[in-house]
């Protein structure tokens, strides 16, 4: 029975995975480099986490490599602690998040440090694409542009560097134009007081205004979605660590979105 029910799941997916798919012409210059990561992501967080029972062909995992942290004048790196257990063909995304305290100079030294150790993410086996996740505020966005640019200098030229983006960066306020990047994903959970204003936008059948926000969605398995823009990369998230339960749900989600 549960194998029959997989086998469900893994068609339903099939269907779904069908729309998100672009051709190659399709795909906007700054997101060709973004071609080798599959049209489904699952983010793992820091917990452990056993996905073996993926299919790495449809399916990539962003998994939460470490976190940079900056303080004053010091950068420090919290590498993951916890287990991931995957396939050895399974293709990987190497997230590495970023904290700041009211204090941090945030000055080009950090820059450059910070943006060393994101480098060294990319060189994890398996990973073929960065993603940098950063809610920068006002003040320190000038810092995570120098960040970004320094980042995408050490970095092959083939090595694609996504960011997750606040949802309100890919409506009203579009200050990530021009970032050095080959995909912003807006993130659809935890929004806080800016839900219903995208709620209504997407509702309404409108687009995000950033272009490098219109390739990919966030979302997370228990905040589900009605209707989504179509033909997106999408990344989910689950609350607890994933499953073969988990991920049908998520199959069905997809198969609903459509």
């Amino acid at each position: 029975m549960k194998r029959f029910l997989r086998g469900i799941a893994w068609a339903l997916f099939a269907l779904s995975i069908g729309s998100l798919t672009l051709s190659t012409t399709a795909f906007p210059p700054f997101e060709r480099r973004m071609k080798a990561v599959p049209r489904l992501v699952l983010w793992a967080w820091e917990r452990p986490e056993d996905l073996r029972f993926l299919d790495p062909q449809p399916v990539a995992v962003a998994f939460l490599a470490g976190t940079v942290e900056l303080r004053h004048a010091e950068m420090g790196f919290r590498p993951r602690l916890q287990p991931l257990h995957v396939s050895r063909r399974m293709k990987l995304l190497a997230v590495v998040r970023v904290e700041v305290t009211a204090n941090a100079l945030l000055d080009q030294s950090q820059a450059a440090k910070a943006a060393d150790a994101i480098a060294r993410a990319s060189e994890l086996p398996q990973v073929i694409a960065v993603q940098v996740d950063f809610d920068a505020t006002r003040s320190q966005r000038g810092f995570y542009r120098e960040l970004l640019t320094k980042l995408r200098r050490q970095l092959p030229s083939s090595m694609p560097i996504s960011i997750t983006a606040l949802s309100s960066w890919c409506i009203g306020d579009r200050w990530i134009g021009g970032l050095p990047i080959d995909e912003a994903v807006p993130m659809l959970f935890r929004m806080g007081v800016g839900q219903p204003e995208v709620s209504n936008w997407l509702r309404a059948g409108r687009d995000f205004r950033e272009p490098a926000c219109r390739a990919s969605l966030g979302v997370s398995l228990d905040e589900p979605w009605t209707s989504l823009p179509s033909g997106r990369r999408v990344y989910a998230f689950s609350p607890s660590p994933w499953t073969q339960q988990s991920f049908q749900t998520l199959a069905w989600e997809l198969h609903l979105w459509r």
